[in-house]
């Protein structure tokens, strides 16, 4: 085998993205878990101590753990899957990627190195606190006035629809336009680090868009 590419979920330290939003790609050279805005982590063959099968629930809860050297990553990693946790790692070995001889033969791959030095989650760090401010800022606009009594009915306002909004443009941005995504990612990372997750972003809010539009209208 040459390659192996499964679609599962994943957990990052704390941090987790439920299925299908991660991506565990697997070659003689290198493995790659995209996990979207948790993180998308790259190894090589010298950067893993062992993958081994870990199951919490049957069936529902079955991953591989993959216990690794990199010390900037989260010590936790862990890709979930349907398929038997023992297939997969079987299938790992059998693209080459933990061959003792390709491990003592490994060059240092620049690529997965620059990756690795900074970190997992491919979203700059200042924006997505940034982001986050903002987004709470404009839903308490709405949520003070309700808590102190200035205003009736249920708290949806300017303010939660300003959210929600900017949120929608974030995510329809960063698929259309290379110029946001460089102004919101790392150095290095690409529009396929947060594909998924952009278009599963743009579909909810754009839904929650139209229902607290219709909402207001009823109330007023």
């Amino acid at each position: 085998m040459k390659e192996l590419q499964l679609t599962g979920g994943a957990r990052v330290g704390m941090a987790n993205a439920t299925f299908p939003f991660a991506t565990l790609r697997v070659n003689k050279d290198s493995l790659e878990l995209n996990a979207s805005i948790v993180g998308n982590l790259s190894f090589r063959p010298s950067d893993i101590i062992s993958i081994e099968p870990y199951t919490m629930i049957p069936i529902i809860g079955q991953s591989i753990k993959i216990n690794h050297r990199v010390s900037s990553y989260k010590e936790r990693v862990i890709f979930w899957t349907f398929k038997n946790p023992n297939s997969v790692v079987r299938q790992i070995r059998e693209t080459g990627f933990l061959n003792s001889e390709n491990v003592r033969n490994q060059h240092i791959d620049k690529t997965i190195i620059e990756k690795q030095s900074k970190g997992g989650p491919p979203i700059k760090k200042g924006f997505a606190i940034g982001a986050i401010v903002v987004w709470n800022l404009l839903f308490l606009t709405d949520f003070i006035p309700f808590f102190l009594g200035k205003t009736d009915g249920f708290p949806i306002g300017n303010g939660v629809l300003a959210a929600v909004g900017l949120l929608f443009l974030t995510a329809l941005l960063s698929l259309i336009s290379a110029g946001f995504r460089r102004l919101i990612l790392k150095e290095g990372r690409e529009l396929n680090d947060i594909k998924k997750i952009a278009i599963f972003t743009m579909i909810i809010s754009g839904f929650m868009l139209l229902q607290f539009g219709t909402m207001i209208k009823l109330m007023n």
